[in-house]
């Protein structure tokens, strides 16, 4: 899986890309799971503000703290270690963990910096998004600008983006 955060619709919104998402989850009879950081469950109210989104959606964690990365959704705590809670691997090992715990086809995963102001010595708008579905993972670092709500409403936008991406390239 290679797509990108920005392939799948651009200029599209986040109410947008969540239709697109669980349309195409509906059709393939498949299931998401997401965990998030910086978003703070902004990311499951936009796949659960779609009617239809019962029938796919099975949860998210919203696992804000650093050690709730590695309690909730497995995330190494070496890898936090080594490189703080901000970083790809990070992403994509909560993408992995929650599709496990949450027993979902596909997991979806947002951390990052949203401000005000830099954290753990990377600059506000430091993000990372990542989806792990049956094959295989995808992600995307963007430098985002903006305010913190900014950097929040685009991080949705991106994960939801990547998603759509992996669920049109996946072969059911």
């Amino acid at each position: 899986m290679t797509p990108t955060a920005e392939s799948a619709l651009p200029g599209a919104d986040a109410a947008q890309l969540a239709r697109e998402a669980i349309g195409l989850l509906v059709a393939a009879g498949q299931t998401v799971a997401v965990a998030e950081s910086l978003t703070g469950g902004l990311v499951a109210a936009a796949l659960t503000s779609v009617p239809g989104a019962s029938a796919v959606v099975r949860g998210g964690v919203v696992a804000y703290a650093t050690e709730l990365k590695t309690a909730l959704l497995g995330v190494p705590s070496d890898l936090l270690a080594r490189h703080g809670a901000v970083h790809p691997d990070v992403a994509a090992a909560m993408a992995s963990g929650v599709r496990q715990r949450l027993g979902a086809t596909y997991g979806a995963a947002t951390t990052g910096v949203a401000g005000p102001g830099p954290a753990e010595g990377k600059p506000q708008g430091t993000v990372f998004v990542a989806v792990e579905g049956p094959a295989g993972a995808a992600g995307a670092g963007l430098s985002l600008t903006g305010d913190r709500g900014q950097v929040r409403d685009e991080s949705v936008r991106s994960v939801l983006s990547l998603l759509v991406s992996v669920l049109r390239e996946d072969d059911w």
